[in-house]
């Protein structure tokens, strides 16, 4: 039997070792990811949030049948199939259309707020799913990272008191991704990192497809070379390719610390809106984006405790 052959019912054990590897894979997944957003609020400008947020999900569909059935991979069984479901609900279709909605109104270095919540999110998720307990620091490390992501956020994107319906669909995609993440990191465990992204795309592709059909009906696409190459990105890269590396790295974990490594995308993802997109970046970026960056760093060298006492 093969290493990630779905028969594996057994939930690998996470690997508490020094080995450096989870959180490698996971800043390469960020530094896929970290584009999302601008490209996001680069292809709102041409296409509709419904196309853009379905569409992306269609093309990595494609993607991952291909990969699926050249691999001869096995099918998922039994309760995997509704795990599965968790994840494209999460991954697939949640985050991917709250957040285009999202930019249509809100700039990209606002959006980027969105990331900031994620690290803690995410932990919190992988706790109450995964069984793990990190010490108090790192709870502790882990809030002050998140509020120096939102203040670096807010910061960039006008001040605090522009909170409107757009945060509340960035907040639903924090959730959304969170969870899919979490539960797609313990499915990895079993499936493999891109199998599991591959079979929740191919669960979740009848509903994106009839979703991009009837996008397609609304508003024919009429997007610009640049803006086509935006969304080209998004199908291919933030909703394929860079969650090979993502749940590789969350598979390996621990995903509360490798968690972390997120608290890098608003800085990344506010200096490519700065660089791609013309939005203004000043001398506070530079120094909310070393905060944010101390906190990530401080954060995934607290040392998980594996056998926590009173257990």
């Amino acid at each position: 039997m093969r290493d990630n052959s779905s028969a594996t019912t057994l939930i690998r054990p996470v690997i508490l070792s020094r080995h450096p590897s989870g959180l490698w894979w996971g800043l390469l997944g960020v530094a896929a990811f970290s584009f999302t957003v601008p490209f996001t609020r680069l292809a709102v400008g041409g296409f509709s949030p419904l196309f853009i947020g379905s569409g992306r999900a269609v093309l990595a569909a494609v993607l991952a049948v291909l990969a699926l059935a050249l691999t001869r991979q096995h099918l998922p069984h039994g309760t995997q199939w509704a795990r599965l479901a968790v994840v494209a609900g999460g991954i697939v279709v949640g985050f991917p259309l709250l957040t285009s909605f999202a930019l249509t109104t809100a700039p990209a270095s606002h959006g980027a707020v969105v990331i900031a919540l994620l690290p803690a999110a995410t932990a919190t998720a992988a706790v109450l799913r995964g069984r793990e307990r990190p010490p108090a620091a790192f709870w502790v490390i882990s809030a002050v990272g998140a509020v120096a992501a939102l203040v670096f956020g807010f910061s960039q994107s006008g001040g605090f008191g522009q909170v409107h319906w757009a945060d509340l669909l960035l907040l639903g995609a924090v959730m959304a991704a969170a969870i899919g993440y979490a539960e797609g990191g313990l499915l990895a465990r079993e499936l493999g990192a891109w199998q599991t992204v591959s079979w929740a795309l191919v669960l979740a592709s009848p509903l994106m497809v009839f979703l991009t059909a009837l996008s397609i009906a609304q508003q024919p696409p009429s997007g610009t070379p640049v803006q086509w190459a935006a969304f080209a990105y998004l199908g291919l890269v933030s909703m394929f390719l860079g969650f090979f590396a993502w749940y590789r790295g969350l598979a390996i974990g621990p995903m509360t610390r490798v968690s972390q490594i997120q608290l890098l995308q608003p800085v990344l993802s506010i200096c490519w809106a700065g660089l791609l997109l013309g939005e203004t970046l000043t001398w506070l970026t530079f120094a909310g984006g070393l905060a944010v960056i101390l906190c990530a760093g401080t954060a995934v060298r607290v040392r998980l405790n594996p056998h926590p006492t009173g257990t």
